[in-house]
């Protein structure tokens, strides 16, 4: 946990749940997830402290993750099965429910931008393909080729999967093959709240799967009156239980916590298989970080600017 008391204004992010196992994580990739997660924390947390919108923050602070190849989500995203690469991109504005979204999408550098701009240019929720590939060229976003997406990391990794299926081998449950997001919540000094989750998907996903990052509701969701809430993990599972809005009824209609919330909902999801997490922050500035699998590539950063980071079931690192 990070801030349970009230925070003027606050921010926490996720780099997807499932991540590598403690005996194949080296220290110079330890200290790279951790540098990536300060590096979205920073970008989030200047446009807070400066006065900026809790909406600017997580676009910025995820941006920050579709930037660093080590995250699955921009230049990092997962393979296909045949080899390609689609991803989906959510963001929620808390002061009216404004929301935007694609999906099955390759090109622009920051598929973020590309779910805000069908939120603020077009007068739908959630666009794919061809017609959010053609807004986000009529808005101008920066896009890239191929060579910018390649990682060898992802393109061995799809290649042991289908080796894997094709030997006919029991699956290994590996969860960080399997999922993979990033996403990021926060409240503004004016106390709204947002949020925003994009991923690569599941590696060797079949063509045209869609998790539930840009399903508002499921992966992503945000309500001035309760949470802002953006999950990371089996998206299947998190579709069917309505993940995200399930934690705004229970502090809407039961009265509950966030802190009880969010954590039930993911134990529940667990459960089923729903093996994930999420990051989640209420009205007043509190932030939940709970997840039910190995572990979650987190982080949480308050007005005092000192960045919380952590990997698996493990204090916190500072600064």
């Amino acid at each position: 946990m990070s801030f349970t008391q009230p925070q003027p204004f606050a921010l926490a992010i996720h780099g997807g749940a499932g991540t590598i196992k403690r005996n194949a994580l080296t220290p110079v990739l330890t200290e790279g997830y951790h540098a990536g997660l300060r590096r979205a924390l920073a970008a989030g947390h200047e446009v807070l402290a400066d006065g900026g919108s809790a909406l600017d923050a997580v676009t910025a602070a995820v941006m920050a993750l579709e930037d660093e190849p080590l995250f699955n989500a921009g230049r990092g995203a997962v393979f296909t099965a045949e080899g390609k690469q689609e991803m989906d991109a959510a963001i929620m504005d808390g002061r009216d429910r404004a929301a935007g979204a694609v999906a099955g999408l390759f090109g622009p550098r920051n598929p973020i931008l590309a779910a805000r701009a069908v939120m603020e240019h077009s007068e739908h929720v959630l666009l794919i393909g061809e017609g959010a590939l053609d807004l986000c060229r009529r808005q101008g976003l920066p896009m890239e080729e191929a060579p910018y997406f390649f990682t060898q990391p992802r393109w061995d990794a799809l290649q042991a999967e289908l080796e894997r299926r094709r030997a006919g081998a029991p699956d290994d449950g590996d969860e960080q093959r399997r999922h993979g997001t990033v996403g990021a919540v926060a409240r503004d000094r004016d106390g709204n709240l947002a949020a925003a989750t994009s991923t690569g998907g599941m590696t060797a996903k079949a063509k045209g799967r869609v998790g539930d990052s840009p399903v508002i509701g499921a992966g992503t969701f945000a309500d001035n009156i309760t949470c802002a809430v953006s999950a990371t993990g089996h998206g299947e599972h998190f579709i069917r239980r309505c993940a995200a809005h399930e934690i705004d009824a229970r502090m809407r209609w039961a009265g509950q916590t966030l802190e009880r919330a969010a954590a039930d909902v993911v134990d529940e999801l667990g459960v089923i298989g729903g093996s994930g997490g999420l990051v989640a922050i209420d009205r007043d500035g509190r932030v939940a970080l709970p997840f039910n699998c190995s572990g979650m590539y987190r982080g949480a950063i308050g007005p005092e600017g000192l960045a919380m980071t952590a990997i698996h079931r493990e204090e916190f690192r500072i600064g």
